[in-house]
């Protein structure tokens, strides 16, 4: 598809990574969730920052306030008050931005991600993706379900989103040897109709290394719905520990802001029209790809 027909939407980066580098606390296991207890401020300014570098969807910072993560490391009463701050800096900050910008609800792992070993049984699922639907929906445009790495982890989700008629998109983490495979081992393909069929309207790849969402391109092109890729900059992420910090991984040196849009371009060409990054990509990544796809010639919306 040439640029000039090729339509595209770009997504923010890694919100929890970005805190990290501008807090004056240290990580903790509830990431970026906890900034949102000591420095709201700081989410506020990141998402302000990604929507001036490109972005036109942001995502809520609440991917650690899941009802397991808050029992395990924090205290499962801020659960309410976790998503109403993160919505609220959602919100800010496009009201300040004064730009057309999608707020994606967040809708995570439960208990870790790229684990899929514990992954909670079919009715936890259920039950805990509707809370994070309902106490989300009424303050985002569509949500993304993400770093999923098993496909009834994915469904739960999916089905809890569905059902409050948002659009929703699906993004699963694929093994960064094989992006053929989910992390469960799963088929990528395979994974990716079932959400289809339960009326996910976009499959997405993130929180996965850049050359197996390359390969992952080639799984979702026949699906007959938008698809794209968003992938981290670790060297493998796959080393977090459930409960662990993210002080313990390592950024790869040959994805700066040139590096990665490299990579991003490279799915774009195999068809993607949703793009952005992950852990350890920047508002300068965006930037730089936003610049790198406009000088190509591609529409990004909306404009």
């Amino acid at each position: 598809m040439s640029p000039e027909q090729h339509r595209l939407i770009l997504l923010d980066g890694g919100m929890g990574q970005e805190l990290r580098r501008r807090s004056e606390h240290p990580a903790t296991p509830l990431w970026s969730a906890q900034v949102m207890l000591d420095e709201p401020h700081l989410v506020t300014a990141v998402h302000r920052d990604f929507i001036a570098a490109g972005a036109r969807v942001i995502t809520t910072n609440n991917y650690t306030a899941t009802p397991q993560r808050l029992a395990r490391d924090g205290d499962p009463a801020l659960f309410d008050a976790l998503h109403a701050a993160a919505l609220g800096a959602a919100h800010q900050a496009r009201e300040q931005s004064g730009r057309a910008v999608r707020i994606a609800g967040c809708l995570p792992p439960l208990v870790a991600s790229y684990h899929p070993e514990v992954v909670p049984d079919d009715a936890t699922c259920r039950r805990d993706y509707r809370r994070l639907v309902e106490v989300q929906a009424d303050g985002v445009d569509l949500f993304i379900c993400e770093t999923m790495t098993l496909t009834r982890e994915a469904l739960a989700a999916t089905q809890a989103a569905v059902a409050r008629a948002l659009p929703v998109w699906v993004a699963f983490t694929v093994d960064d040897a094989d992006g053929r495979r989910l992390r469960s081992g799963e088929p990528l393909a395979e994974a990716a109709q079932s959400v289809v069929a339960a009326g996910a309207s976009a499959v997405l790849i993130n929180c996965s290394v850049p050359e197996a969402v390359t390969t992952a391109m080639d799984e979702l092109a026949d699906l007959g719905v938008p698809f794209g890729g968003y992938a981290n900059a670790f060297t493998s992420a796959a080393d977090l520990t459930p409960g662990g910090t993210v002080d313990g991984l390592e950024a790869r040196l040959d994805l700066d802001p040139a590096g990665y849009a490299a990579h991003a371009c490279g799915w774009v060409e195999r068809g993607a029209t949703i793009v952005g990054g992950c852990c350890e990509v920047s508002p300068a990544h965006i930037a730089h790809l936003a610049e790198r796809l406009s000088a190509q010639g591609y529409r990004l919306l909306p404009d």
